[in-house]
């Protein structure tokens, strides 16, 4: 899953997780709930977070390194989060040795749709889900019942610092990855139920390349 923050990664993710049974690694995920933990990995790459800079490329390889390790993932898996700078999808390539190939679900949207979402963005204060933008705010999550709030990096002024870091470091990406026959641009600035039918198509296309057939 590429694309800018605000751009609906997460919740495609899960959808996607869920609709092929397969799991969702979100580094978000994993070092907000090590951060909750009170792991020195988790404080530190929390407090970066919180500023609206991304964890060093070290920190995030390490981190999917290991749950790609995991027995889990053999059938397939989502990745939300990951890569994010070149060096970071250099080291996915090489993790990615002997498996299926990767198909990039790049989702594009308008930066000034993204300030907005971001804004108005309510998440979990307890499990760190992110509430459904088309569903009444009723204050709770749905998932654990935890208290929505604002997450600290949704100011508006760090979300504008967090998209200028994306087009710094991760816009790059796209360069990197568009000649590739499983590389899909997605438009994100739609309903979501559109446009997980369009990752759906996408990824329908991908497996056909994996497979030997014409795109």
């Amino acid at each position: 899953m590429l694309g800018p923050p605000g751009a609906g990664k997460g919740t495609q993710a899960s959808r996607l997780a869920r609709h092929y049974g397969v799991p969702k690694v979100s580094t978000g995920d994993i070092l907000r709930e090590s951060a909750a933990a009170g792991t020195a990995l988790g404080l530190e790459a929390k407090a970066r977070i919180d500023q609206g800079h991304l964890v060093s490329d070290e920190v995030a390889i390490a981190i999917v390194e290991e749950r790609l390790s995991r027995q889990d993932v053999a059938f397939g898996f989502i990745l939300d989060g990951f890569p994010r700078t070149v060096g970071q999808a250099e080291a996915l390539d090489g993790m990615m040795a002997g498996r299926s190939p990767l198909t990039v679900l790049h989702i594009v949207v308008p930066v000034e749709v993204l300030v907005g979402r971001l804004h108005a963005r309510r998440v979990c204060g307890t499990c760190g889900t992110n509430a459904d933008p088309t569903k009444p705010d009723l204050g709770v999550c749905a998932t654990c019942g935890g208290a929505l709030v604002t997450r600290a990096d949704d100011d508006e002024q760090v979300v504008r610092n967090r998209l200028q870091i994306y087009e710094d470091q991760t816009a790059p990406l796209v360069h990197y990855y568009r000649s590739r026959p499983t590389f899909f641009t997605i438009d994100g600035n739609q309903s979501p139920d559109a446009v997980a039918v369009a990752m759906q198509g996408a990824l329908a296309s991908a497996m056909s390349v994996a497979q030997g057939e014409p795109r």
